[in-house]
């Protein structure tokens, strides 16, 4: 809800670059930046999720910058001189213009293409307290930008059951419990921004009854995608204290086109299968039982006619009838095992993609509708968006 206690509905896409190597967005090689953004939001995307680095946030507070950036100048004039964060404090410029709101994801510990493949948030030198100092600084730099309104804390904490590095989730403050780590984040955060919303992803693997995170059977444990899984949530709730209600659990799901899964075997599963089997026991639960909000933080994938799109189109119209916020996977067309919404020109949409999507965009008296109040997704003047206070009519307040 907004602050007046209106329903919103987040619904929005990825975009990343600044989590990798190149520390900026990807595709500023041959897209311009506002003509991007532009685009996101006259077409719907309320939110943008902006995987980052622990070592990217860092390196800004000591005042590090890429000063020349992957950037092509000829296409984005406008970009000329800056370095990487005044490139990414000009897009949050065109992001207020344009009606959009930003969630930040701290996707990995490194600025690394590859970084999210480590299981937790430390690696590469950077420690769990560099983890809370870049969400610190990040929080306080910030803190006054009411176009930033969320905190995805870590990107797929993750670990199989008989990996030696992996994130649990349990009632201990082991230095490889997810749920502590994510509390301490959040109350460090919050001290200094209490109005974000507080996003926290799942692990991969939770015991079975009777188990224990000793044990290391693969029948020991209940296995799905990186972040996918938030059984532990039930008996081990995150416990924000006084901002337990800017709680958001953020599940990520993908298609058998990213990683083949059991729930994908033979042709007899459906959207009613995939609910019963998959989604409730892992996270669906906590929104059925109303314990806190869900936002699908990653989905998305190619179209291949097949089950791949089977199960894209079944975990869509899910979260459309129950109204759950996500944002897709992802604006990028570079990224390998899904591809994007933009073709590799970085200017023009996949269209296809594009139109499985927008059903699940927030959409009111045929427009879509910004998370802002005074400005309509797509800008002033805009023919395709409206603000919440045109939908609520609360003058804009």
């Amino acid at each position: 809800v907004d602050a007046a206690g209106n329903e919103v509905w987040l619904t929005g896409a990825n975009w990343f670059g600044f989590n990798a190597s190149e520390r900026v967005f990807h595709g500023l090689w041959s897209g311009n930046l506002e003509a991007i953004t532009r685009s996101m939001a006259e077409r719907g995307i309320n939110i943008v999720r902006v995987p980052v680095s622990t070592e990217l946030l860092l390196e800004w507070k000591d005042g590090e910058t890429v000063a020349s950036p992957n950037v092509n100048t000829y296409v984005n004039p406008e970009l000329v001189g800056m370095d990487n964060k005044e490139i990414f404090d000009h897009w949050l410029s065109l992001c207020e213009k344009y009606g959009l709101k930003v969630m930040i994801d701290l996707h990995s510990a490194t600025a690394d293409n590859s970084g999210h493949v480590y299981p937790l948030w430390t690696h590469g030198g950077f420690t769990v307290e560099d983890f809370y100092a870049g969400w610190e600084w990040f929080a306080q730099e910030y803190a006054d930008d009411d176009t930033i309104v969320a905190a995805d804390l870590k990107n797929e904490p993750h670990g199989s059951q008989s990996e030696t590095l992996r994130a649990k989730w349990d009632g201990s403050s082991d230095a490889d419990n997810w749920r502590y780590v994510a509390e301490q984040a959040a109350a460090r955060i919050l001290a200094i921004n209490p109005h974000l919303l507080i996003l926290v992803e799942g692990v991969q693997v939770y015991p079975k009854a009777g188990k224990t995170w000793a044990d290391r059977g693969l029948d020991d444990f209940h296995n799905t995608w990186w972040g996918g899984n938030l059984r532990g949530a039930a008996d081990h709730p995150v416990d924000l204290g006084a901002h337990q209600d800017q709680l958001v659990y953020s599940p990520h799901d993908y298609g058998p086109l990213v990683s083949p899964q059991p729930w994908f075997e033979g042709d007899d599963w459906d959207r009613a299968s995939l609910e019963a089997e998959v989604w409730d026991p892992n996270w669906l639960y906590l929104w059925k039982q109303e314990t806190a909000p869900l936002l699908v933080g990653e989905w998305g994938g190619f179209l291949d006619g097949g089950k791949n799109e089977k199960w894209m189109r079944a975990l869509r119209d899910m979260m459309v009838d129950y109204r759950i916020s996500h944002t897709f996977w992802c604006i990028n067309p570079n990224s390998g095992d899904t591809g994007g919404l933009l073709n590799h020109d970085w200017t023009t949409w996949d269209e296809a993609k594009y139109d499985l999507l927008e059903p699940s965009l927030w959409k009111e008296g045929g427009k879509f509708v910004s998370l802002d109040h005074q400005v309509p997704l797509g800008g002033a003047g805009s023919t395709t968006g409206r603000s919440l206070g045109d939908v609520y009519g609360d003058g804009g307040t």
